[in-house]
């Protein structure tokens, strides 16, 4: 499987869930303490934009944070009922919860092992709670969230329609979907047509893949350390490719424009 993870980029869709699997389960269990609360691939302001402000306790996590922040911070989530689907390690459901203080935020991942960690790590965070399910068919009632948060996860699903239809029905009336994720160029219509065609108008969308790159380099060494302290040598080119790195072919890819990164603002109408 390692050997796969070097090539991921070139993956058909269908292999791509599993290999993502197997990524959170390794992290799971090779970081079993509160080191690698997330696993996306950063954000970083340009063009003299202001940092935002951060707590010391989440000054390590900044280029990560910086991007759950960019996806969320034109929503007004404050007493709002906000479902992450794909919330991978939970730092991201942490951080908005702790921050933007919504009234509910629910974190599913379709990883056991990724579930078990959040539910562990962040017990203490009110209003905060986590929920083993897929992205394809979630487990929850209709019109039950005003938001729901997704990064880096839905290139992921075997039925990216099944997702969109999924996420358009739990929705509230004008609920949104706030979107995150890697792209190739030739891929972004079609992306926007399944969106469309879910239902969803598009109120905003922004190419941030500058802004990914910039993150990359500046976290590269941070990532580098963590995974020589926590994982195998076996292992440890394979974990650097999908953490982008400097000089591995995710990097690469991102810094060449192979891969676009985009974020969205999606609305369900009323009727």
């Amino acid at each position: 499987m390692s050997k796969i993870v070097e090539k991921y980029a070139e993956l058909p869709r269908p292999l791509r869930k599993p290999l993502w699997q197997w990524w959170h389960k390794r992290m799971n269990k090779y970081d079993s303490g509160n080191i690698a609360n997330f696993m996306n691939y950063g954000f970083e302001y340009l063009n003299g934009d202001a940092r935002i402000q951060l707590k010391d306790q989440d000054e390590t996590d900044r280029y990560c944070i910086q991007l759950y922040d960019h996806v969320v911070n034109r929503a007004d989530l404050k007493t709002k009922d906000v479902l992450e689907v794909g919330a991978g390690r939970g730092g991201g459901a942490s951080y908005i919860t702790r921050y933007y203080k919504p009234k509910s935020y629910t974190g599913m991942d379709i990883t056991k092992s990724s579930i078990d960690f959040c539910n562990n790590h962040y017990k203490d965070v009110e209003g905060l709670t986590f929920k083993c399910g897929n992205a394809e068919k979630l487990p929850f009632e209709d019109n039950s969230f005003d938001f729901v948060v997704n990064v880096e996860s839905a290139r992921c699903y075997n039925n990216q329609v099944a997702f969109f239809n999924e996420v358009f029905r739990v929705l509230k009336p004008e609920g949104k979907l706030l979107l995150a994720d890697m792209v190739y160029p030739a891929e972004i219509e079609n992306l926007r047509n399944l969106m469309k065609e879910s239902g969803f108008s598009t109120l905003h969308e922004t190419n941030i893949s500058k802004n990914v790159v910039s993150a990359l380099e500046k976290d590269s060494e941070r990532r580098e350390n963590l995974i020589d302290s926590k994982t195998p040598k076996y292992l440890r080119s394979s974990f650097k490719t999908f953490a982008g790195t400097l000089g591995t072919s995710r990097y690469n890819n991102f810094a060449t424009g192979v891969f676009q990164y985009w974020s969205f603002i999606l609305e369900k109408g009323k009727n």
